[in-house]
């Protein structure tokens, strides 16, 4: 079945002829593909565009082997768009393929009747001298593996069935084509070891294969938990016996965050306004894939359903951010200083909001607690709480918005209600 990626391409049309090379990102296999070749093509057929004037390229495909070399590419495109006074859509699935094609999209985008798109599976080449020219926000679409709105319509009957695959399985787009768990399973291991690591190793020098592993089981194991560095070499040191510095482990977790499997979040001081140094939040891109790496045995649902969360938010094209908020309690007999932690910190343009993740509806004491971080921040914007119960959403009299998490993840504006 064809499952409608509206978020993206609508993103994609938005961005149509506006001067500038859009760049659909995200981790291989999450079907930033389908979006360029199947969806938006026929997107733009059905609006009349004929299919001659459509270059499609896919160059991991080796068939497009010898148009890898840049000269080769270049003249191909430029041989079938010959007539200008046509227009034309140029579609460039894996760019970062062709070596040097940085000249190549230059000198396409230059050119007055073609409107080109390029794909890529690691941000890496986003540092490039071209990104660095045309990378102007409106030009980058991330895509993620497929959202829970997204994978629910896959089984429209059955809403409770999908939410336990999603926890399980995640929402890369092959999997609904696998027809049991032993299957989603094979499927999700042999796409994290032949595909990601494989391609992880083959674009950087990597001299400890076995470590840059167990840092990866690491980051699965503590997804939602605070960490750096120089954690994870000491984690390593006792209890793999692994002696790795802190500055390889930087390079891994950097290597990791380019390849889009995992995602880094910092911790932001509300009262005091600025970002802090280490340590971070690293969350999995895609539940599943974590999951298939530990051989399905750590399945923590609080920490699985605040990933969840944080990938929404993510391809909803928020920015977010860990929050700290200071609050002074007595010990001993003594007044000091202690840090609470606010979930999320959301940002789009001039709105934000404070969001605290909960796996049941709190009540009483557990209720305080779980709200004390929101309280104790005095500006005026919106406040969350999204708990895993099926609740109505309802505002209490401090202002706090309590949603359920359903209603959350399948209504595009619940931050809004």
């Amino acid at each position: 079945m064809e499952i409608k990626r509206d978020r993206y391409l609508n993103r994609l049309i938005e961005r149509k002829w506006n001067g500038s090379v859009k760049v659909v990102t995200g981790i291989r296999r999450c079907g930033k593909s389908y979006l360029l070749f199947n969806l938006f093509r026929d997107h733009l057929i059905s609006g009349g565009v004929n299919s001659e004037n459509i270059i499609a390229i896919a160059l991991d495909d080796k068939k497009n082997e010898a148009l890898r070399e840049p000269d080769a590419l270049y003249s191909h495109i430029i041989e079938l768009t010959a007539d200008d006074s046509k227009k034309y859509y140029v579609l460039l699935d894996e760019i970062q393929y062709v070596k040097g094609f940085e000249d190549v999209v230059n000198g396409l985008r230059h050119m007055q009747n073609l409107d080109v798109y390029v794909t890529g599976s690691n941000s890496k080449f986003l540092s490039t001298d071209i990104i660095t020219e045309f990378r102007g926000r409106g030009d980058e679409v991330r895509v993620y593996p497929l959202s829970f709105s997204e994978f629910r319509t896959a089984f429209p009957e059955n809403e409770a069935e999908a939410w336990k695959l999603y926890m399980t399985f995640g929402g890369m787009p092959e999997l609904l084509t696998k027809n049991n768990d032993k299957q989603r399973s094979a499927y999700l291991k042999n796409l994290f070891n032949s595909v990601y690591l494989k391609d992880i190793f083959e674009r950087n020098d990597i001299n400890l294969a076995d470590e840059m592993g167990l840092i990866i089981n690491t980051l699965c194991s503590s997804v939602g938990s605070l960490t750096n560095p120089a954690k994870i070499s000491n984690t390593l040191r006792t209890s793999d016996h692994a002696s790795i510095t802190d500055k390889t482990v930087n390079k891994y977790l950097e290597i990791l965050e380019e390849s889009f499997l995992f995602e880094k979040a910092e911790r932001y001081d509300v009262k005091g306004r600025k970002y802090l140094n280490t340590p971070y939040k690293y969350f999995a891109v895609d539940v599943g894939l974590r999951n298939a790496r530990l051989n399905f045995r750590q399945q923590e649902p609080t920490h699985i359903i605040e990933n969840i969360v944080y990938n929404e938010l993510r391809s909803r094209e928020y920015s977010v951010d860990v929050g700290i908020v200071e609050s002074r309690v007595m010990r001993d007999s003594e007044s000091e200083y202690k840090q609470l932690e606010i979930d999320f910190i959301v940002n789009e343009g001039s709105s934000r909001y404070y969001i605290q993740v909960a796996y049941a509806s709190p009540e009483g004491k557990k209720r305080e607690r779980e709200l004390r971080p929101l309280l104790k921040v005095k500006d005026s914007f919106k406040k969350i709480l999204v708990v895993g119960d099926d609740v109505r959403p309802w505002t209490d009299d401090n202002g706090i918005v309590t949603i359920g998490l359903m209603q959350f993840l399948l209504d595009e504006n619940s931050l809004d209600l």
